[in-house]
């Protein structure tokens, strides 16, 4: 099932991320790292493919990806590059907190 980009924009916000849009040139590559950030992004046109743990995960037009605070990962672009939607939500203390309350 596709989702709207706006319905994931609302998404977004109704869960505290930050949105902004991302674009990466055709054959891009990213070297293995991780963010301080939550990263939920719906991919608006291209491809990318990224690789957790030695493992690829590719995600075209439509497909969303999430990525976990602390996640280590690279990320190859495809082609045709890609643009994607992304909402990024910084973890703080008191999130951790409640996460570790709810476990």
């Amino acid at each position: 099932m596709k989702l709207h980009h706006e319905t994931f924009e609302a998404a977004l916000r109704r869960d505290g991320f930050d949105i902004g849009h991302q674009a990466l040139a055709a054959g891009a590559v990213v070297a293995e790292h991780a963010h301080p950030f939550d990263v939920r992004a719906l991919v608006l046109s291209g491809d990318i493919t990224l690789t957790i743990a030695g493992e690829d995960y590719a995600f075209r037009e439509g497909d969303i990806f999430v990525m976990p605070a602390g996640q280590r990962h690279a990320e190859t672009v495809g082609a045709a590059g890609v643009n994607y939607l992304v909402g990024r939500r910084r973890i703080t203390a008191q999130a951790v907190h409640d996460e570790a309350r709810t476990s």
